[in-house]
């Protein structure tokens, strides 16, 4: 079993920052691929980020490219989104999910076994 928790989510101005946290316990957080999914009210969750079990391949969808970044630290078993030049459109509950998938990494959120329970990120304009 895998816990996950986020942290980091905030008010902030459009234009701003926030980094995101997902700490990791259970099994060995250096062999899950990792992503950020979002949901904002009233939408389907949707991909954001994603990053192999060794920090080597990321994705992002096309929406947040250049301007977040994915990463993780497999010493600390935590994961982070920077998120930069955000815009009222980011604002979503923010989720942390773990893929034990064998190959790849998925953008798919079917193919996350776990997840965290969210952290709420609010940009203004």
């Amino acid at each position: 079993q895998v816990q996950l928790v986020e942290s980091g989510g905030g008010l902030v101005q459009a234009g701003g920052s926030l980094r995101l946290s997902c700490e990791a316990s259970g099994r060995t957080f250096s062999s899950f691929n990792m992503g950020w999914f979002r949901q904002a009210a009233g939408k389907e969750r949707e991909f954001v980020a994603a990053i192999s079990w060794n920090g080597d391949t990321t994705y992002y969808a096309d929406s947040v490219k250049g301007r977040f970044t994915i990463s993780r630290d497999n010493a600390k078993n935590t994961m982070y989104l920077q998120m930069n030049s955000l815009k009222p459109e980011d604002t979503a509950v923010y989720y942390c999910a773990g893929s034990a998938a064998g190959f790849g990494v998925p953008t798919s959120s079917g193919l996350y076994n776990y997840w965290g329970q969210g952290t709420q990120v609010t940009v203004s304009s």
